[in-house]
Order: C-alpha cells, then structure tokens, then sequence
C-alpha cells in the first residue's frame, strides 16, 4: 500500500482556507508547522477536520441532500475529465482548469463572512482519508436514513478500496512511536512534583521520584551524605536531592489526631487575664507540712462551718485579702516527679517546711531538688519556732549548701519563721506567697478549651473512676469530653474543694469530676476535646505508644549505652545520683564526677545523699533517666526490685578513682569488655599419680558437664577453694583430649599446682564476654 502526503496547502486549498487558518488551527493543539509544504499526520489532520464540524455546524441533516443535488451537475461534468487529472489533488490542477464551485476565487470570502454548511462531498480530495472518521462521527441513524454507511466520493472510494486504503499498518506504527516519543519528551520538559514528608528513606523517595535507589544513593554520596536505601534521611536532605535530580518538591506536613483534636494555639496578649497562684507545701515527714495546712485553713474558716472546712478533695483555696490561693495537699515524691517528668508544671510556688529543730534531713534536700527540677520558686518556711531549741540560724546555714541563699544574706530565697502550732508567722508567709506571684505575672485565658493535670485519682465502688484535676488554662465544663492520659470521658458530676456541685470552673480552680472510662495516672494532663470519636481513637494511639515503649529493654541510660546515646545525640546532659556511706564520700563522688563534663556532655548530680540506695532514689533516676552511684553503699531490697523493673542502671564502687574513671571511659566509649564466670563441668579425682617431668597426675572421673582443655580450674576440697588456675594437660588413655564429657574417665594435670589427693573436685569454668 502506498503512503498519500497531505500537505498544509492541500488541506487550504480544498476546504477553501488560507494556509495561516491551517496553521493557527494546528497551533492551538501541535507545534504550527514550520512551512505551508509540511506533510500532516492522522492525528493532525482529523483536528482540522473536527475544527471544520465545530464551526460548521448545520440545521438539519436535509440541508447536506439539498447541497449535494445542487452539486451533481457539477460533478457529473468532471467524470468526462481525463482519470489522472481528477485523481490528482486540486491545488496541482492549472489555472485555466475549471474547479468546482467551493473552490472558486470568491468563495472561501464569502464563506468566512457568513455560516454556510461545508459540502466536502463535492471538493475534489483524497477522500478516503476521511472514510473512517466519517463513521465514528455521523449516527447510526443518520447512516440508515441514507440508505447505509455511504463514504465520502463513494464511486471513487470503491475504485481504490483495495489499492489505496487510508494507512498501511506499519505507517501506523510508526506513527504511534512517534506520538509516544512526543509525549516522553513533554514529561520530561515538565518537572515531577513530590510531596516529602519530614523523614523519608531512600528508597521511599526513590520510588517518589520514579529513579532508582542506585542513582538516589549516587546522588547522596557526592553530597558526602553516607544512606543505604532502609536509612532515613530528613527533609533537608531529600529536598536537595530531589531538586537536584530535576524534581519540583512541596513540603508534606502529616497533621496528627492529636494536632487536629486538642487546641494547642498560643494565647495572645489581649486574651489573657491574671489567675491565681498553685502552692505546693513540700518538706521532711514529722516537720510540720500538715500543721501549717490545718492553720492555713483555721485562718480562713468561713463564718457558718462549724468544725472547719471538710477536705473532699487533695486540694482547696483560700482567699487572702481579696486574693484566692490555691493550695495542693504534698503530692507523693511519684506524683510531683511523674507531673516533672511530663512536662506539667501543675504548681507555681513551693513552700519547703524545715523543722528549726530538726534542720536539713534526706527528705527535705529530695523536696529542694524536686521543686528545683520543676524551676519553680521556694519559700523556706522555719516551723517550730516556738521550740527551745529552735536555731534558725543553722538552718539558713544548711540551705546555703543547696543554693538555697536567704534574703537577708543576699541571696534571693524568701525566709519566713513561723509556728504553725501556735499560728505565729502564717499572715506573713501568705503575704510572701502574694508576693512572689505578683512578681510571676501568672495568667491564663478563661475562653478556650480546658487544660490541666490530674493531681488524684481514684475507683470508687459506686461511683467509678474519680479524679481531681486542676484546671492551668481555660475552662472546663460540665458535659465536657476530656481526655486523661489513656482515659476518655464525659464529665458527670463536678465538685469543688467544699463539696459542692459546680457547673464551670476556670484557671487555677482544683475540683473532682466522675465520668471517666478509667482510672488517669497523677500528673497526666488533660484536655477538653470536642470530638468523641477522634479522642477514643487518639487515647488507643497512646496505649499502643505505651506498649511499645515498654517494650523496650534499654530505653533508660546506662554506662553501657551510654556512648551510643551520645553519638546518636539522643541526650548532652548525664543525670548521676550518688549514695555514699559518709557525708564526705558523696561531696567527694559528686565533685570529682561533675569534673568530667566537657564540651558535648555536661555531667549533672542531681541528688546525692548518705545511705542505703531506696527506692524514692530509683524513682528519682527513673524519671530523670539518671544513673545511681554507690559508693560503700548497697540498694535495699524494695530500691533493688524497682530498679529491675524500671531498668534502672545502679553502679557499686568501693574506690572513688574506679567509679570516675568507669565513667570516664563510658563518655569516650571506651568501657572495658565485661566478662561472667561460666561453669562447664566438675570431675572427682579418684588417684593420683607423681610423674617426675609434670609433676603430679590426676585420674579423674567426670561428674557433670564437660572438661576441656583450655578451661580455668578451681580446686575444690569439702567446698573450700584451694588453688584456682588453669589446665595444664588433658588425656584420654594415651592420647591428648580437648574435651571429655560426663561419665567418662580421664586424666589430667594443673599447671603450677601438685597438691592434689583423692576425692578432691574440679570445677571446671571458662570465663564469657558479657554484650553490653
């Protein structure tokens, strides 16, 4: 079959359009053909022609019938002209020739200035490049009508059916590839937009760019960034990455349930207004803590409550001239310390009671680390003034050792004397309270949701899962959905610190709802939530981190660990607590240790002490991901248990220099290979023999285990260690052994040692590296 090129002149001069109209029509929808002789593709050409029905459209299929009458006459008369004139396309036809009517001079004018139906049927043109498209664009109905599917130059189309049929197979193909190469060149002018989340491995983004994770890792190591196609990289790198290799890249921000279900916006100037004070009355036990809340209270008894102010609630406020406190019961070291660790700063004020005749005990120095770990300020307030022995003095002494510097000294920690037994000194430490939360400039936004921490908790038989909150920012209402920790609900029933029913309460205002699913964990914070549907969902997520992070063996810092940790930037600061058996030993451990800080690690104590190791200890390290030195000291067996279970790291040491140079070691990396005596077998001696050459000779009958020849041996005689070496040879009858088994005889000599007798054991062991 033979191939007809149509040229952009050819299509103008048979549909009576100039050539710049051809060209304008192929530009909206190809590149415009550089000259009036470029040959048309099938694509190209069936755009002209769908241009030409779109603009061209016509009343009624009657019209087409009328037209083609009125052109018979003119076609009949071209039959007579010679076959290779009329086969020929009419722009090659002379002058002089008679053209039929659409082609005359004058008429495309005349067709441009007013809408004429297109009569293709009498244009003298290679009509069988359009039979098929004829098909698909006129309706079946419209076929039958005219009495079945008729081609365009029907006598014509007949003639050439077989000779000249529109496109041979293989121009179709070619075609095509060259449609296909078109596009390819077009995806590749045009840049592949990805969206990058904030971490993305190698090969995620590989597949994002439609590359290969060769040419990705190619690209990674001439920015001298070292990947393997599983490691993740973050955004700033697979940006530049993706750039390089000729992307165009969005930044994907991933919007958590979380983000989108809890109000976290920061409160604006205008929206904030003052709140009260949260005071936190902390201190050694026996020292006056629960004294100083009863007078507390005496002293702001509301005329009618007789007896007092009932307690419901761990917490309650007072208002001192015109000013409400509000007061916390002394949370236990596991709430305030949780609440630190969470990052809920519940309180604002801590008032640590010291027993004037008592002074510094253990406790009291926990209490000034807590709140100092907190950043929270501290009023010192001396109890037990009205005591004989009470030395005020001393105390102020003993604080100076804690950073603890008073006013009058100096210093900038508030020191108020009282007896709160008597009532002395409580007006004055309340004043200093107002004081320095003026000097805070504490305030909150009443209008938004609740937020807040949970300061008890508790399960009620009849009432269910109680809790007392204390609200920090907005307000809660009744009704409201909050979430706890991983408890969801709606709160039922709330209470304030009297007992009575209340419907809101704002920022600073402790009370006690019921309506939670379970029991929250002091020091939780909550939230007021709108949806309910998204807080169950959110409040799964959290148990599932939970798991997931108990799962986790190693999550607490240990000497082991310590230098991948470091590397990996996970932590600059190592939290060391040190239990000594002497007040001089601690300051010693802690001085000497605090020296070790250098410019990418700063070593803190942040608790020391004399004593057995306890278990307020390990919580303290638990929380803070501290590890505990002992020196000359041994954890007790509740200390010991709650460190199993919260992994916490606890290191013994009976010379100063072993602990500062262990550490030492860790921080660089360099901790010596642990190793764990591991025993393999015990052999009874039953004779001995004297060789004068080895010495002597023991035939020895296997117990348990194995021996082997390169194992450590102990002797034992009636369980007492004797000699502790290694084996010098061992046999099997006449032949050299490495190893013997239990049950079978053999004999064997230890190296340097010959006071062997019969009924003498050897323990046999082998020492292993223990992973660290």
């Amino acid at each position: 079959m033979s191939f007809i090129k149509y040229r952009v002149r050819d299509v103008a001069t048979d549909f009576g359009m100039t050539p710049k109209e051809v060209t304008e029509v192929m530009g909206k929808y190809f590149e415009k053909p550089k000259s009036n002789s470029q040959v048309l593709t099938d694509e190209q050409l069936n755009v002209v022609f769908d241009h030409l029905t779109q603009n061209n459209q016509i009343d009624s299929i009657e019209q087409v019938f009328a037209n083609a009458k009125k052109t018979e006459p003119k076609a009949a008369a071209h039959k007579d002209a010679p076959k290779a004139q009329s086969s020929r396309p009419a722009s090659s036809q002379k002058a002089g020739e008679n053209k039929p009517a659409a082609q005359q001079p004058s008429q495309p004018q005349e067709r441009r200035r007013e809408r004429r139906v297109v009569d293709t049927s009498a244009v003298q043109v290679n009509s069988e490049r359009f039979d098929d498209r004829v098909d698909t664009l006129v309706s079946e109905r419209v076929q039958n009508i005219s009495g079945g599917k008729q081609k365009i130059g029907g006598g014509k189309a007949k003639n050439n059916k077989k000779g000249n049929k529109f496109q041979s197979s293989k121009a179709k193909n070619e075609e095509q590839e060259k449609m296909r190469r078109l596009r390819l060149e077009v995806i590749k002018k045009t840049p592949l937009t990805v969206k990058i989340p904030d971490e993305i491995t190698v090969g995620e983004l590989a597949s994002m760019m439609k590359k290969t994770a060769a040419e990705v890792i190619k690209a990674l190591l001439k920015n001298g960034v070292i990947a393997t196609i599983n490691q993740t990289i973050d955004y700033d790198t697979a940006e530049f990455i993706a750039t390089e290799l000729g992307c165009k890249v969005e930044h994907e921000i991933t919007v958590t349930i979380e983000e989108r279900l809890i109000d976290d916006h920061v409160d604006t100037a205008e929206e904030l207004q003052p709140r009260s004070p949260v005071v936190v009355v902390m201190g050694h036990v026996d020292h006056g803590k629960t004294s100083l809340l009863d007078a507390i209270r005496k002293t702001n008894v509301v005329s009618g409550e007789a007896g007092g102010i009932t307690q419901h609630i761990g917490a309650y406020t007072v208002q001192i001239n015109g000013n409400p406190i509000t007061f916390l019961d002394t949370p236990g070291h596991a709430a305030f310390t949780s609440m630190r660790a969470r990052g809920a700063m519940c309180t604002d004020i801590a008032i640590l009671v010291v027993a004037a005749d008592d002074g510094i005990m253990p406790q009291t120095v926990e209490a000034i680390n807590h709140a100092k770990a907190a950043q929270i300020p501290i009023i010192v307030a001396i109890n037990k003034m009205d005591k004989p022995g009470a030395n005020p003095d001393r105390i102020k002494q003993q604080l100076t050792e804690y950073d603890l510097v008073p006013e009058e000294w100096g210093g900038e920690t508030v020191i108020c004397p009282i007896s709160a037994k008597k009532g002395q000194g409580i007006d004055e430490l309340l004043e200093m309270v107002i004081l320095t939360a003026e000097v805070q400039e504490l305030k909150a936004n009443p209008n938004r949701s609740a937020k807040g921490s949970v300061i008890e908790a508790r399960l009620d038989r009849t009432r269910g899962p109680i809790a007392t909150l204390l609200v920090q920012n907005g307000t809660l209402n009744q009704g409201d959905i909050i979430i706890a920790g991983t408890s969801v609900g709606r709160v039922r029933v709330m209470t304030d610190d009297k007992g009575r029913s209340v419907k809101t309460a704002g920022p600073s205002i402790p009370v006690e709802i019921t309506g939670l699913a379970d029991v929250p964990a002091p020091g939780d914070e909550f939230n007021a939530v709108s949806d309910e549907r998204m807080a169950r969902e959110l409040v799964e997520q959290r148990r599932q981190a939970e798991k997931d992070a108990a799962a986790k063996l190693n999550s607490k810092v240990t000497l082991d660990n310590l230098f991948t940790k470091l590397h990996d930037e996970e932590m600059k600061e190592l939290n060391l607590i040190v239990k000594a058996d002497v007040q001089g030993s601690a300051e010693a451990v802690k001085a000497n240790l605090m020296k070790l800080s250098n410019e990418e690690v700063r070593v803190k104590v942040i608790h020391s002490g004399v004593g057995a190791i306890n278990e307020s200890d390990i919580l303290l390290a638990s929380t803070a991901n501290a590890i505990v030195i002992g020196f000359n000291v041994r954890p007790d067996a509740a200390a010991q248990a709650s460190a199993a279970r919260s992994k916490v790291d606890m290191r013994m040491y009976r010379v100063i220099y072993d602990a500062i140079n262990e550490i030492e070691a860790a921080l660089k990396g360099m901790l010596a290979p642990k190793y764990e005596e591991a025993i393999i077998g015990h052999a009874e001696v039953r004779q001995t023999y004297k060789v004068s050459a080895i010495g002597t000779i023991a035939g020895c009958y296997v117990k348990d285990g194995k021996i082997t020849r390169d194992a450590q041996v102990r002797v034992l005689r009636d369980n007492i260690v004797l000699h502790e070496g290694v084996v010098g040879s061992l046999q099997r009858f006449k032949d050299a052994a490495k190893e013997v088994a239990a049950g079978y005889e053999c004999g064997m000599s230890i190296d340097k040692y010959n006071d062997i007798k019969e009924g003498d054991i050897f323990e046999c062991f082998v020492m292993q590296e223990i992973k660290r």
